[in-house]
């Protein structure tokens, strides 16, 4: 038998929704729940709890279901609360020391003749640790400049080894577009790009023309391929003979995004045809 819930029953309570948010030098993107009393605005500097330590952070938007599954294994923490004036000067100072760090970093790898060089540093809001990002060509054995650095700063010291995109990531700031590098302002992920894309999308193979400020390819190179190879897949291939509304002939090129084809005709015409107009190849 069923019985009708007494009137004094307390209700179940929804979860306070969970919150994007940016931080670290890395601009990593994690889900973190909060007090249900803080109220965010957009880009609101947050202190966090993360599994690094205590960091600050940029609130984002609210962690939809949808948004939550675009985001690719994202890492998850607290929100302690909205950076207040105190927390403002902590991290204008800790800025302000950054210098110091990375320049007796820089004194104490050539002291020890290391093969690598300091691209930035990063101090955590709880002081639990410094972070080295650097690049170098080969495997470094920096053992004891880790030791050095913790008898110098009286920290935790970890130092990270980055490629040339993540370091682009760190310190550029703008790109040949004039605006900010996609890197380090909403990529989630390092796309792949080869050689290949540019081809397909008849960019310019000059060099100085598809390379980013990280000496690779572009990362815009990635963002129509999908639409390119769609395109392609649906004209027929360069060689083939088809048969179109005006006659048969030979595909010479093919025109990607005008959906189209540069046909040969048997009588030696060349003209473009639509794919629309193509009936079968041959």
């Amino acid at each position: 038998m069923m019985h009708a819930m007494s009137s004094d029953a307390i209700p179940p309570v929804d979860p306070a929704p969970q919150q994007i948010v940016r931080y670290g030098a890395m601009r990593y993107l994690g889900v973190f729940t909060a007090p249900p009393s803080l109220v965010f605005d957009r880009q609101s500097q947050l202190i966090l709890n993360t599994e690094r330590g205590t960091e600050v952070g940029q609130w984002l938007c609210v962690g939809t279901a949808p948004m939550i599954a675009a985001l690719p294994a994202p890492t998850r923490g607290e929100i302690l609360r909205v950076a207040d004036a105190r927390d403002s000067d902590r991290i204008a100072q800790m800025a302000s020391l950054k210098p110091k760090y990375a320049d007796k970093a820089r004194e104490l790898v050539h002291g020890q003749r290391l093969g690598m060089q300091i691209v930035d540093v990063e101090q955590l809001f709880g002081a639990e640790r410094l972070l080295f990002y650097f690049i170098a060509e080969n495997r470094v054995d920096f053992r004891d400049l880790v030791k050095s650095l913790a008898r110098e700063f009286h920290v935790r010291i970890e130092l990270r080894q980055i490629n040339p995109r993540e370091e682009t990531r760190l310190i550029a700031d703008y790109g040949d577009c004039g605006r900010p590098v996609c890197c380090n302002s909403f990529l989630v992920e390092m796309p792949q790009i080869s050689m290949r894309m540019a081809k397909l999308q008849k960019s310019t193979l000059d060099p100085n023309k598809i390379t980013g400020r990280c000496g690779r390819l572009k990362c815009c190179l990635r963002y129509e391929q999908d639409v390119y190879e769609l395109h392609q897949a649906e004209l027929p291939a360069v060689g083939k003979r088809i048969v179109t509304k005006v006659g048969q002939g030979r595909v010479l090129a093919q025109e990607l995004l005008a959906r189209q084809v540069l046909v040969e005709f048997e009588d030696g015409r060349r003209q473009p045809v639509p794919i629309a107009d193509v009936l079968s190849t041959l």
